[in-house]
């Protein structure tokens, strides 16, 4: 079902705001330092899940000052929805994988199953090794046994959105995080 962009205007006037711009912008301070400890002598290739992790990949590209490449992978269960249905493959990396550091940037880790199929998929494609990056972590039960490997920030098991994330397709320029009121 989609919405109008008043209908959007509606639900941005009613939500909650979680993280400030401070405070996200902190989170990806902290994440480069992360990263950097990390992978800076791995010469990685990062891949930015489409569409929610472009203004994630794009301001931690910024914050990272080591060589690396960058690529891009879409794949999405919500297709301008608020919940998740199955797994459609949209565009594979134009990179080859086989022998490579990767480090996949997400927007949200929210039920697990799109960034553990990516990772597999980046592990069956011969990466050397995959490392995981989310935004946001949504704080909740999961029946995926998997986990980011470094995380930005989290939220309660809320509708999210703003910095990436989306509601119904709105709001992903938002400089901050947002929660959608009554959810």
């Amino acid at each position: 079902m989609a919405i109008t962009a008043r209908q959007a205007a509606e639900v941005l006037a009613a939500a909650e705001q979680i993280y400030s711009t401070v405070e996200v912008e902190q989170a990806l301070d902290r994440l480069a330092l992360e990263i950097t400890g990390k992978l800076s002598g791995e010469d990685p290739l990062v891949l930015c899940v489409l569409n929610g992790a472009l203004i994630p990949t794009g301001q931690l590209l910024t914050r990272l000052s080591f060589p690396l490449r960058h690529d891009y992978i879409h794949v999405t269960r919500y297709r301008g929805k608020t919940s998740g249905a199955a797994l459609e493959w949209i565009g594979r990396p134009s990179t080859t994988l086989a022998g490579e550091t990767v480090l996949v940037v997400d927007d949200i880790f929210d039920e697990g199953v799109t960034l553990s199929a990516i990772v597999e998929a980046c592990q069956a494609a011969g990466a050397k090794s995959v490392y995981s990056v989310v935004l946001v972590e949504k704080l909740r039960e999961r029946k995926v046994g998997f986990a980011p490997d470094f995380v930005g920030l989290t939220v309660e098991d809320r509708y999210v959105f703003g910095y990436g994330m989306d509601y119904m397709e709105y709001h992903r320029n938002l400089p901050g995080i947002y929660a959608v009121a009554n959810d």
